[in-house]
């Protein structure tokens, strides 16, 4: 297994530029599909996740290719809508096919997804707002098939804001019959970009980035090509290590806008930003401020894929400070790994008491999830000594090379793979 090496130590500095959001781009990718001809969508990051994406797409009978960071998919020939369980036990995200293929096929035939083990996420959701378009669905075990001669619109009202579910009930949604209005609708700004791109393509849907979503059924879509947002939790993670190192780092082709939160809770810390349109500049000049409590919340609260990071700078403050999560139950696993590394941190239930330490110190740590993994890349970047990461296959799912980008930076940082033995 591939791991990672750091020395720490080494402030970050210099310019980067943020790669393609991959939270916008899976359900994008799925929602290609609807349209028959060939879809081209830019700026899409090189990571595991998207592979596992693509493979899904092939194994419907797409074409689809990644060259740098463009996806060319053809879905002229789709008519497969069994999805293997061995691709979707790799990806939660592929979840998304369902509102597509019900879209285009009338049937798809799937398993419980995989993903990250950071606690129940479940897709109940998912089913029920589909279900109100009119779907009829059966559960056989982890197997579910979904079936429909015709959606139709309705009012479908969450119980709670689900990215996932948001989005797959506009994908089933943007070619039923009549109107479908979501109350209660998650407001992340994936979910803006997925309107975007349905609406290039020829749906007609309002009110992405509010709680309530309006989408009027067309007949069908047309292919288009779509360039994705920059992906800010990639840039939320940078922002955090460049004041974990005490470093001054620009971040370039980055929406400040979808950042609010952590801009936030980082100039409590002390941390210097400025932002000049779609540029930031990081600045830490010295030792953070402890920040009395965070919690975690849906978009446009604190996200919880920036809990961990955020975790590791108040480690290294000269106070206490709090983080309640409350998205999802099973997100303190990194919390182990970071006392291993000096970190003084106790959980009770859904909340987090840090108390800051002097420094960090290098130690052998494992990465439980992708969001954790990143948290113990910058713990990495800022302890004293060396820092051995492994399971580094959970961050390859979100960030692209993130040794290369910190490297860019700086950073002493670089991945070791084992040589086979026979």
């Amino acid at each position: 297994m591939e791991k990672l090496v750091i020395e720490g130590g080494k402030p970050l500095s210099g310019a980067i530029r943020i790669h393609g959001a991959k939270n916008a781009a899976l359900p994008i990718l799925a929602a290609g599909i609807m349209a028959e001809g060939t879809i081209t969508i830019e700026n899409v990051p090189d990571l595991s996740d998207i592979h596992v994406m693509l493979g899904i797409l092939r194994a419907l009978g797409c074409k689809a290719e990644l060259v740098g960071d463009n996806v060319t998919v053809s879905t002229n020939a789709v008519h497969q809508f069994h999805i293997p369980e061995s691709l979707m036990s790799q990806m939660r995200s592929s979840i998304f096919l369902m509102g597509p293929l019900l879209s285009r096929l009338g049937r798809v035939e799937l398993y419980q997804p995989g993903g990250c083990a950071i606690g129940e996420r479940k897709i109940d959701l998912h089913l029920q707002g589909l279900a109100a378009l009119g779907a009829h669905i059966e559960e056989n075990g982890s197997q579910i098939v979904c079936t429909a001669n015709e959606l139709q619109g309705a009012e479908i009202v969450l119980d709670y804001p689900s990215v996932g579910a948001t989005e797959n009930i506009m994908m089933a949604a943007a070619t039923a019959r009549g109107m479908t209005t979501i109350i209660n609708a998650a407001r992340e700004p994936e979910i803006q970009d997925l309107q975007n791109f349905l609406n290039a393509m020829g749906a007609r849907i309002i009110g992405a980035g509010t709680d309530t979503i309006t989408i009027e059924g067309v007949s069908e879509l047309t292919p288009c090509t779509y360039r994705i947002i920059p992906d800010r939790i990639v840039a939320g993670t940078l922002m955090i290590a460049a004041a974990v190192t005490r470093g001054n780092v620009t971040l370039e082709k980055v929406c400040p806008a979808h950042l609010t939160s952590a801009i936030h809770v980082l100039k409590r810390a002390g941390v210097q930003i400025t932002i000049n349109g779609d540029i930031m500049n990081v600045c830490a000049l010295g030792r953070p401020k402890s920040v009395e409590r965070i919690v975690t919340s849906p978009y446009p609260s604190f996200p919880t894929d920036l809990q961990s990071q955020i975790m590791v700078l108040l480690s290294l403050t000269d106070g206490v400070s709090i983080v309640k999560e409350t998205v999802f139950e099973g997100r303190f696993k990194h919390v182990d790994e970071l006392s291993r590394m000096g970190a003084d941190i106790r959980v009770d239930l859904t909340s987090a008491y840090i108390r800051g330490v002097p420094r960090l110190y290098g130690a052998t740590v494992e990465a439980t999830d992708l969001r954790a993994g990143a948290a113990l890349v910058i713990a990495g970047l800022a302890a004293q000594g060396l820092t051995v990461i492994e399971q580094i296959h959970h961050i390859d799912r979100g960030y692209d090379r993130i040794e290369l980008m910190l490297a860019s930076l700086g950073a002493d940082i670089h991945r070791t793979t084992p040589v086979p033995t026979e």
